[in-house]
């Protein structure tokens, strides 16, 4: 299955992608901002899920269109990152009108990221509010940074560091859609304790370190792996495509980003995952109809699946005593 150019979320064409990394803090920000309005809709499928405006994203709601997606660590604290996204918007005159005002529409998930070993110890206001005008800031097109990044800085899974992760591929008939996933799962995204992923059926250019599968998979590697009961976790992204799709149509989109999730992380969906997903358009390729959506929620699925792979296997561990070991301090 082809890809774009970069493998990643900017190969679509009408937006931008901004990190704000705080190490020392072990958390960040990760904000799409759209050149234009976007369609957009969403779906959450965890049992413990954090976020802001997600309600408006349902295909009954009024408003269509958004003016930016923000994926963010730092739990419920993080909640204050779309404000500073919003402040970004404001100044440059973006948002939806309503008289003479003009509100940015900034959909946001949250993740959950303050038991990671960072300094969390931030006085009274905590710092997402300003990580996500920097983030915002930061927007750009072209390449990024995958991994311990952004919405992925103080990211987890079961056993190994979580991440940033990103992919894309090209339908038959010629439209981009792309991931862009913060990998924080209760569950793992590797078969057993690896080092082979459960994305690696949907691997293209060994773009997770093409190691395929394993000859076998025993009921010791489908066990429950879990980080436990206390630690509650979150995987959150975005599906993107230029192809000019309704709400009621990406709502069905983010339904088959999770599919991909589902087929990234065992287990997924749990009652202490967050598990979000949203879906937009830039509109800026016209749809052939019913051919063109299935065949891009089918590869919904597989960018998901693929950003989420990317995500851990690129991730590093967090400069802090006692932090995650990331993949590659143990696969290399």
């Amino acid at each position: 299955m082809p890809h774009g150019p970069l493998n990643l979320l900017t190969d679509i064409d009408g937006l931008s992608v901004g990190h704000a990394t705080d190490l020392d803090l072990g958390s960040g920000v990760t904000v799409i901002v759209f050149d234009e309005p976007a369609t957009a809709s969403g779906t959450v499928l965890g049992g413990a899920p954090g976020g802001r405006d997600v309600t408006l994203l349902d295909p009954a709601m009024t408003v269509q269109q958004i003016d930016a997606l923000v994926l963010s660590g730092g739990s419920a604290f993080g909640l204050d990152a779309a404000g500073g996204v919003q402040s970004g918007l404001r100044a440059a005159g973006r948002g939806f009108a309503v008289g003479a005002v003009r509100v940015p529409i900034v959909p946001q998930a949250i993740l959950m990221d303050l038991l990671n070993g960072g300094n969390k110890d931030w006085g009274l206001h905590a710092p997402y509010r300003d990580l996500g005008y920097q983030a915002y800031e930061n927007a750009a097109k072209g390449a990024f940074q995958l991994g311990t990044v952004g919405a992925g800085t103080g990211a987890t899974t079961a056993n190994f560091k979580g991440g940033l992760g990103s992919a894309s591929a090209v339908s038959s008939s010629g439209h981009t859609i792309a991931a862009l996933v913060a990998v924080n799962a209760m569950g793992s995204a590797v078969i057993g304790d690896g080092p082979h992923f459960w994305a690696a059926p949907f691997e293209e250019d060994e773009e997770f370190g093409g190691l395929g599968q394993p000859v076998r998979v025993s009921a010791e590697d489908r066990a429950l792996n879990i980080k436990g009961l206390r630690l509650t976790a979150t995987t959150i992204g975005a599906v993107v495509t230029d192809c000019a799709l309704s709400k009621a149509e990406l709502h069905r989109l983010s339904i088959s980003a999770h599919d991909g999730l589902a087929r990234a992380v065992l287990p997924a969906h749990l009652p202490l995952d967050g598990d979000t997903m949203f879906s937009a358009s830039t509109g800026k390729r016209e749809s052939n109809g019913a051919a063109d959506l299935m065949e891009l929620c089918h590869l919904a699925t597989l960018v998901t699946a693929r950003a989420i792979a990317r995500g851990v296997y690129e991730a590093v561990a967090l400069p802090c005593p006692d932090a995650q070991p990331a993949w590659r301090d143990r696969w290399g």
